[in-house]
């Protein structure tokens, strides 16, 4: 098929251009927004189960720790090596799943790999003496860095593998938390860090009838290798003579379909949204490049990649690649240093964004055979109304004579499910087997979703004292909670390569910790003072998203066309956050590290007052 001629800014009818995208989100809007997922809990538990370890029994343990991280993903592996780096020996990991890793324990399905260059998105690198393979490596071998770290830093010795913590309860007395599990743990630790991720609760989409299927079903984030056959790196000969489903075309589809549509007799792709498809261009690492390399180049390279998204000055950029190219367009979701636009600068940004969205039509329209396929997988909306997808591999699969593609956007997601079929508005297709790429819970915890219950001082539960909105200092702690830190996006600066701000807020709270000890500070616990400026910091600071997202397509960006909640990032930017943070901790840190009993933030007057 031939391409339509690139667009230029003199030939965008832009007006044309927002009626076509507003015409796009209309078709997909549903009334329940975010609520038209299932949660993998109760009747769809099954969803969640680990497939990959068998349970191992053992005694509930009734000791105590210094430090308590739960969450053996990067960012409690992270946490806790800094933690050893600070002399802590008694450091306990706890964790859902059966071994380290978090998201990449869980998300081995065929064809899954980092969309962030590995040489930046690979912590530790340097440290453990380790180099990717890959440009984009693969998840298992993401994975086995994961293990890689835990075993560099000797933290499999006092790890709670397949437990999940059910409270957190502060000890007046002792000045300790109160440790529970789902494993019959009641132990106590003096600090406890959460870092329980964003990426693992898997989301199912709540289809009328998906209970009464037949046939065989699983999640990407548990993938039922016993069913199809293969590995995470091998050939899927179970699925030869099977009819399959893939629902959802979102980062997940992208990397699954490929693999799938190699084996499987038939593939049926149910899309809401097609997602934009720019080129990945992986290849094996250069060994000449790795020769030239001085110590300390990760740092430096995953402090420029950093910069340059955020819209800071930098001499050159180490890293070349598609999100680096399109820095100006994700202004309207990361926080960044651009500053605020006026109107002209707003619409200039409006026309770039169109000529990428053209560009990556464009590409759909050079792979694809079939005119009608084509014109569903092309996009039409902002670029970053959902997560940039990157491949070389996906939009080929549909040129495969085994491969159909479904739009559902006209019935607003897939109707129904019967005993064998998926069901679009008036169409059945008899599938075997039906594999949910549908996501996660983003940006829900355990913390935030209050299935870990936290209580503090007074008996003050976490979510109470967040009634109106979180309450944090620089997002790791609340007043009221004394010696309890989180991990996460909330009240910070994120980018999209988390791996590298987990890394930052790692070294933060060891840093922070480290120093309670070498002060013998009592605990560490924000004053309601600096709670309440920093709150204002990051409300007056907030860049204002919301008639961006307004725009979107559905997704979870705007929690599915309702709109996301804004004013919980640091909208300067990751770079200037960091900044902060380094200059923050080179004073006294008078504003967490209680030091007496007669520090003025232990009396319960000035508990009360901050929390009334």
């Amino acid at each position: 098929m031939k391409a339509p001629a690139a667009e230029t800014p003199e030939n965008i009818d832009i007006v044309a251009l927002r009626e076509r995208y507003a015409r796009e989100r209309d078709r997909r809007l549903r009334p329940d927004g975010a609520r038209q997922y299932h949660r993998a809990a109760g009747t769809f538990g099954y969803y969640a189960k680990d497939p990959y370890t068998p349970r191992v029994e053992r005694e509930p343990k009734s000791d105590r720790v210094e430090v308590l991280v739960i969450g053996a993903g990067f960012g409690g592996l992270l946490t806790s090596a800094r933690l050893r780096d600070a002399g802590i020996d008694s450091v306990r990991l706890m964790d859902e799943a059966g071994d380290m890793g978090g998201t990449w324990y869980w998300n081995r399905y065929p064809g899954v790999r980092c969309d962030i260059e590995s040489y930046v998105y690979m912590p530790l690198l340097e440290e453990t003496g380790a180099m990717p393979t890959e440009r984009y490596a693969g998840g298992e071998e993401i994975r086995r860095h994961a293990i890689r770290i835990a075993e560099h830093y000797d933290l499999y010795r006092d790890t709670l593998f397949q437990t999940r913590a059910t409270a957190l309860t502060w000890d007046e007395d002792l000045h300790e938390w109160h440790v529970e599990t789902d494993r019959g743990d009641d132990f106590r630790a003096r600090y406890v860090v959460t870092s329980s991720g964003t990426l693992t609760q898997p989301k199912l989409p709540g289809i009328a009838g998906i209970e009464n299927f037949r046939g065989h079903t699983f999640h990407t984030s548990r993938w039922d290798y016993s069913y199809t056959g293969g590995s995470g790196d091998g050939v899927l000969d179970g699925l030869a003579d099977k009819r399959v489903a893939v629902v959802g075309t979102g980062a997940t589809g992208l990397q699954v379909v490929p693999e799938v549509a190699k084996y499987a007799k038939e593939l049926i792709v149910f899309q809401r949204t097609p997602s934009t498809v720019d080129v990945r261009d992986n290849g094996p690492t250069d060994s000449d490049w790795v020769a030239s390399l001085r110590p300390g180049w990760q740092r430096e390279r995953m402090e420029n990649f950093l910069a340059v998204l955020a819209g800071e000055p930098v001499e050159e950029s180490l890293v070349t690649d598609g999100w680096t190219a399109t820095t100006g367009l994700q202004r309207h979701i990361l926080s960044g240093s651009q500053g605020d636009s006026d109107d002209h600068d707003e619409l200039q940004d409006e026309l770039d964004d169109a000529i990428t969205m053209s560009r990556l039509r464009a590409r759909v329209d050079e792979i694809v055979e079939d005119p009608a396929t084509a014109a569903a997988l092309r996009p039409w909306y902002r670029y970053m109304c959902k997560r940039p997808g990157f491949s070389d591999l996906y939009l080929q699969a549909f040129n495969l004579p085994n491969v159909s593609l479904v739009d559902t956007a006209d019935s607003h997601g897939i109707s129904a499910m019967t005993e064998h079929a998926v069901v679009v508005g008036d169409d059945a297709y008899e599938v075997d087997c039906v594999i949910f790429a549908t996501g996660f819970e983003a940006g829900v915890s355990g913390v935030v979703s209050g299935t870990l219950p936290v209580i503090g001082r007074g008996g003050l539960s976490l979510l109470e004292a967040w009634g109106r909105g979180p309450r944090t200092l620089h997002g790791f702690s609340t007043h009221g909670f004394p010696n309890l830190f989180q991990l996460g996006a909330i009240q910070n600066a994120n980018s999209v390569n988390f791996a590298h701000i987990l890394q930052e807020q790692a070294e933060h709270i060891s840093a922070t910790i480290g120093r309670a000890d070498a002060e013998n500070a009592r605990w560490v616990e924000p004053t309601p003072e600096a709670e309440a400026a920093w709150v204002q910091t990051v409300i007056e600071t907030a860049r204002d998203v919301s008639a961006f997202q307004a725009e979107c397509t559905p997704g979870y960006y705007n929690a599915e066309g309702s709109q996301a909640i804004t004013g919980f990032t640091y909208s300067p930017g990751p770079v200037a956050f960091h900044r902060l943070l380094r200059e923050w901790r080179a004073g006294d840190m008078r504003d967490v590290l209680v030091r007496d009993e007669h520090d003025e933030r232990i009396r319960e007057d000035s508990f009360v007052s901050a929390t009334a």
